[in-house]
């Protein structure tokens, strides 16, 4: 134990002396630093010119991403890189919006084609909503309208929350084909066939998709909700990257959702959206009604009887359509937003029907920015901090996760158990017995000892038997030497 607590408190007073020779080095090595430093400078000045140049570089230059605006490079229908750095196409809506108070009806969101403010690549513009509480409109045509046919429709666009979202959404709407279509009064209530994007308000983390069903009883329109993605979306929101959003739709009503190319959500039109496409083929009767003297119990002989519920009639409002993809033609792209943060960037709207042309859009675009923000990441140590600056409680994690490992090498340096010896120091200094140096040695002779004392038990008793035997046998030959003698055989003959 004591040995243990000397080697702890050397160990520690090598460790305080060790850093503090470091410290004074360090200091003397910098005063000789600043010496060398102003030499240097001297020496460098008298040298020849020539040598200079003729001198190689000891490493090569750290290499850059280089910015190069994206090119379609097959069929597509619409393809917006922003890097003519104007609203070229662009359409700024004029129109109010109605219900609300005139301050804020009109849609006078300002909106600017720039950099990012922290850009990791030069020369990359995009569309940057700029206003803050405001609502903001503009839209673009198509270069032709997409017909929901026998090909699939491919929709991805950039967006950038520089500042953070607090409430507010970044998603497009695909303006339905309409003979009134008219891009300068664009408001919420203009029709649209697709509105596909983030979204968020509180902690409520929203991937929108949603596509406006024609009932082909009434004509009307209904709103289908995909169901909601089972992925965490925090991050997208939080972390100040641009990220890339897709929207696959097949012509066999199936859909996929991606974020940065990887799926987040996927299914079917005819199963996975909210309301469902086709409504049940019965309904409860509205005009049944429960008869007065109704048996409720639950558990009763009558299987006519217990929890009553209205009969079923044929839905009058049935249909069936098994081609939901079939949608309303698409002419135009739009952003129609209110948002309370500002400063959110898109960039790289795209819109086809190859997926390999649009991988390849994407490759050009949100590729090059990808490689560019990685190349620009912070070491692990900058990220620990930036995280504990967020959520504080962070910083009690490091403490623990540095403190609990020295904690355990003291502990385990300067304690032990308790010597299990029954005699002891004293004990063998009062006697001058010799005392085992290690406790295994001493258990090991106690064992050879009783082994010892074992064996010259079984001897001691073999022995004893051994005579108890020969006694037995002794006295069982004198006993038949006895018998002899009596027996008529051995008598001596009788005189007549």
């Amino acid at each position: 134990m004591e040995l243990k607590m000397r080697l702890c408190v050397a160990l520690l007073s090598l460790s305080l002396c060790l850093g503090l020779m470091g410290h004074v080095r360090a200091q003397e090595e910098a005063d000789d630093m600043e010496m060398n430093v102003e030499d240097a400078i001297d020496d460098m000045q008298e040298e020849d010119v020539e040598e200079e140049e003729q001198q190689a570089p000891t490493s090569p230059p750290v290499p850059t991403v280089t910015y190069k605006a994206p090119e379609p490079m097959g069929e597509h229908y619409f393809a917006e890189s922003f890097d003519k750095e104007t609203l070229h196409g662009w359409v700024l809506s004029q129109a109010k919006k109605d219900g609300i108070d005139e301050e804020i009806a009109k849609y006078d969101g300002k909106w600017e084609v720039e950099e990012m403010k922290d850009t990791k690549l030069p020369g990359d513009k995009g569309l940057v909503l700029k206003s803050k509480a405001k609502h903001h409109a503009i839209s673009a045509l198509l270069l032709r309208p997409f017909t929901f046919d026998t090909k699939p429709l491919i929709v991805q666009y950039e967006v950038n929350f520089q500042t953070g979202i607090d409430c507010g959404g970044a998603y497009v709407k695909l303006l339905s084909q309409t003979p009134d279509l008219d891009l300068e009064e664009f408001v919420d209530k203009t029709p649209y066939t697709i509105m596909y994007g983030p979204d968020k308000c509180g902690e409520d983390y929203k991937l929108h998709f949603i596509f406006r069903h024609k009932n082909p009883k009434t004509g009307e329109f209904e709103e289908k909700h995909a169901k909601k993605p089972d992925a965490d979306l925090r991050s997208y929101y939080t972390d100040k990257k641009t990220h890339l959003y897709t929207l696959v739709l097949n012509p066999d009503n199936s859909f996929e959702i991606l974020i940065d190319q990887a799926v987040v959500n996927s299914g079917s039109l005819l199963n996975d959206m909210t309301p469902p496409i086709n409504p049940p083929a019965e309904i409860e009767d509205p005009d049944d009604h429960k008869p007065e003297d109704w048996d409720e119990r639950p558990k009763i002989q009558d299987p006519d009887a217990g929890v009553w519920k209205p009969r079923k009639i044929p839905n009058p409002d049935f249909f069936e359509d098994l081609h939901p993809f079939r949608m309303t033609p698409i002419s135009a792209v739009g952003l129609e937003l209110w948002s309370m943060s500002s400063d959110i960037f898109f960039d790289n709207f795209f819109i086809t029907s190859d997926r390999n042309v649009a991988e390849r859009w994407a490759a050009d675009g949100w590729g090059l920015k990808k490689a560019a923000e990685g190349a620009a990441e912070p070491s692990l140590v900058n990220q620990m901090i930036t995280a504990a600056e967020e959520r504080p409680w962070l910083w009690i994690v490091y403490v623990l996760t540095v403190a609990l490992p020295l904690v355990l090498i003291i502990v385990f340096c300067c304690t032990g158990k308790k010597s299990s010896a029954s005699t002891s120091a004293a004990e063998y200094k009062k006697t001058d017995a010799p005392q085992p140096d290690v406790k295994e040695e001493a258990e090991e002779e106690e064992e050879e000892e009783e082994k010892s004392e074992e064996e010259d038990s079984t001897g001691e008793a073999e022995e004893a038997a051994e005579n108890d035997n020969k006694d037995d046998s002794t006295s069982n030959e004198k006993s038949e030497d006895d018998i002899l003698r009596r027996s008529p055989r051995n008598r001596k003959p009788r005189k007549d």
